[in-house]
């Protein structure tokens, strides 16, 4: 197989099931792709240029790592071309400065904090043919998974291994709200008993994002259908409840105190 800094991972990992490996020992970074969700969501729309600087490494030690597998170089891309950034949406250039929110979430999540609620809170100002730039330290994926089903594009620029620039632009002048979210259902107590002995429990409480939702996700491809998934959680997860439905999954909420929630995720 022919790559070139613009193969998609997901091209790679398909050609040969020992490229995960070879992948992974570039770079701790990499290990994400051992989880299936993980590796479904990012390897498709990844490329070996892209994962080069997440990974803090060089497209040609992609090249060279791949290459006892039987990977072949494309010569005819100039290195220039090869280690160039993916070149960004027409609509970025375009933008004035009155027209780029800029929202830094980093020191909010250094604290400890989730920075959900400023997020969508500064969407509330961003109006059609506005976008909103986030910087954080890893790409929201959950946010972008989102948002991309409502009225806004997006693109994620990595600037370092550890810093990311994720525009959504919003090409539609619609009134959004948060999403809707219940506190907790009456019948949640209800509901955990009629699943007795059909309970798959996971905690999340100690997880960085974006991984709590990945794993539920994850685990949820797992979970027999008369069973219920039982998640410890430390917040109510409003980017998961979409995918919820629109996996036609029902969920209970019970929230106990500002940092600690349970939930139900069950088939109906």
């Amino acid at each position: 197989m022919l790559i070139n800094a613009d193969t998609k991972i997901a091209a790679v990992l398909k050609q040969h099931p020992e490229a995960m490996d070879a992948i992974i020992g570039l770079s701790p970074k990499f290990n994400a792709l051992r989880n299936p969700l993980l590796r479904k969501l990012m390897a498709g729309r990844t490329s070996i240029a892209t994962a080069a600087k997440m990974g803090g490494c060089t497209v040609d030690d992609f090249f060279r790592r791949l290459a006892p597998l039987g990977f072949k170089v494309d010569d005819k891309l100039p290195v220039s071309v090869r280690e160039k950034r993916e070149l960004k949406p027409a609509y970025i250039s375009q933008l004035s400065a009155d027209q780029l929110h800029t929202l830094d979430v980093r020191p909010v999540l250094d604290a400890g904090k989730d920075p959900l609620s400023l997020i969508l809170q500064t969407l509330k100002e961003v109006k059609q043919g506005q976008a909103l730039l986030i910087i954080n330290s890893f790409e929201p994926t959950p946010l972008i998974h989102l948002l991309e089903k409502q009225a806004y594009e997006t693109f994620v620029d990595i600037i370092e291994p550890d810093c990311f620039y994720t525009y959504l632009y919003r090409t539609e002048n619609i009134v959004e709200d948060s999403p809707a979210v219940i506190t907790t259902n009456d019948d949640f107590d209800e509901t955990l008993h009629r699943f007795a002995g059909k309970l798959d429990v996971i905690d999340v409480r100690q997880l960085p994002m974006p991984m709590p939702m990945h794993t539920i996700l994850q685990r949820l491809e797992q979970l027999p259908q008369d069973h219920a998934l039982f998640v410890f959680h430390k917040r109510i997860p409003v980017f998961l409840l979409p995918e919820l439905a629109d996996r036609q999954l029902s969920y209970r909420v019970k929230k106990l105190s500002d940092s600690e929630v349970q939930m139900l995720i069950f088939n109906d």
